[in-house]
């Protein structure tokens, strides 16, 4: 009997190399807090845009609360509003309303020498939100869906070559799309910055940002504590509460790395009660909740912002310590001056991409970040020692500034984001759309 021929096996698929390019105006390589709002602003104003991200989304969604929290100052709120994530938060932010900024001690009562800010003194907008980590990837996961100009590319590696006209991304599941800007926001360790030749300088702090959530016996009212100790700066933050934990807030815990080893491995009772000790009891018995997160503590800048047909935004740019809560906001800003940028010059018939476009977004950001690096680094100096005279001095300088209204409403408006050159997508005004 003659065998029956076996089906023919399918045609495979097209190389990469001779697969139709997708174009888009932008290419966003990066799918985290940055890159994502960077692509729903520019897609909600009708930019066509690609996101490429490593790492499947979905994942990131899961219900279980794993500790992480970020700080949102008043401009990222707008921009987030802008963007149509902030209406997408399936929880409720907590609202910071007070900042009680001490210089102390683990064990010890904080010094009565400190610093209060009031968001009643400020026209009572609060200074910024906490949002669970989750919930933000949540909004712009579902925000992104939404888009009809946005197309999600995850999980997905990316190869990129530029040339006069644009940049040409090929993606590891074989399909290639033509852009005519690229945007690095793959974090601190950007592939596509060092692909561009693009150095960085780095400050290592030898210190561990411990990272998580407690529940506390007492209400924390919206105020967050900013406890300066000699290792470095401890915070705890407001949260919104839950049925199962009423009283939450997120701790950023900056610790000199030999002993941050120590306490991660610490069970939770004895974990909680070194909290306590640099709360200085404030909430009353305190219980660690979710996970426990940890990395090393490092300033980083890089040399440039730009190459051609790249920018880069947020952790691919800069890195500062948290110290004072501001590394995801100054993200936020790099995200703002591009998008405007690059919607003004779409609406023109301009290239999104080209050399004086990113001439000037460099111009605008760079000042910007390297003021906010500088400011760091001398506050974890200034206030990450022991030394008598200066821990008395910090005190009284601390005290002095209380007393001063104008300096501390100048305090209070730039820790929610607000300076001198704030305008525009920071400041509330929405997204034009594209041909309005």
């Amino acid at each position: 009997m003659t065998p029956t021929p076996a089906p023919a096996e399918p045609a495979a698929p097209a190389a990469a190399a001779t697969a139709v390019p997708m174009a888009v105006d932008v290419c966003v390589v990066g799918a985290g807090p940055v890159g994502a709002t960077l692509a729903t602003v520019l897609a909600t104003a009708g930019i066509r845009v690609a996101v490429v991200d490593s790492a499947p989304l979905p994942p990131m969604e899961l219900p279980e609360f794993d500790g992480r929290a970020y700080a949102i100052a008043a401009t990222s709120r707008n921009l987030l509003d802008a963007a149509g994530v902030w209406d997408a938060l399936p929880q409720p932010a907590g609202p910071i309303r007070r900042i009680q900024v001490r210089d102390g001690r683990p064990g010890e009562p904080a010094s009565p020498l400190g610093l209060d800010f009031d968001a009643a003194e400020t026209g009572g907008t609060p200074f910024g939100w906490m949002v669970e980590a989750r919930c933000l990837r949540v909004a712009l996961n579902a925000r992104m869906a939404a888009l009809a100009p946005l197309s999600l590319h995850a999980p997905a590696q990316a190869e990129v070559t530029h040339d006069e006209t644009g940049a040409t991304v090929r993606l590891s599941t074989g399909a290639v799309l033509r852009a005519r800007l690229v945007v690095g926001a793959e974090g601190r360790n950007s592939p596509l910055r060092r692909a561009a030749g693009i150095g960085a300088t780095r400050l290592d702090y030898h210190q561990l940002g411990l990272v998580g959530a407690i529940a506390h016996e007492l209400p924390h009212d919206g105020v967050a504590l900013e406890q300066f100790l000699p290792h470095g700066p401890f915070a705890q933050l407001p949260m919104a509460g839950s049925a199962a934990h009423p009283n939450v807030s997120a701790i950023v815990w900056s610790e000199r790395a030999d002993l941050a080893r120590q306490f991660l491995v610490l069970d939770d009772a004895a974990y909680g009660r070194e909290i306590e000790r640099r709360m200085g009891g404030t909430l009353g018995r305190v219980t660690p909740i979710g996970r426990r997160w940890s990395y090393p503590l490092a300033a980083m800048h890089a040399a440039r912002y730009t190459a051609p047909r790249l920018a880069l935004v947020g952790d691919a740019a800069h890195g500062i310590h948290p110290i004072a809560g501001q590394g995801l906001n100054l993200g936020f800003r790099d995200v703002a001056a591009l998008a405007e940028l690059v919607i003004e010059a779409v609406a023109a018939g301009q290239d999104p991409g080209g050399a004086g476009l990113l001439a000037r977004y460099q111009a605008a950001r760079r000042p910007d970040a390297l003021v906010m690096l500088g400011a760091t680094h001398a506050l974890e100096r200034l206030f990450g020692n022991d030394f008598a005279p200066v821990r008395a001095a910090r005190r009284f300088g601390l005290a002095a500034v209380q007393r001063m209204p104008r300096l501390k409403q100048f305090f209070a408006r730039r820790a929610m984001g607000f300076g001198s050159a704030t305008a525009g997508l920071l400041e509330g005004r929405g997204v034009a759309a594209v041909g309005e």
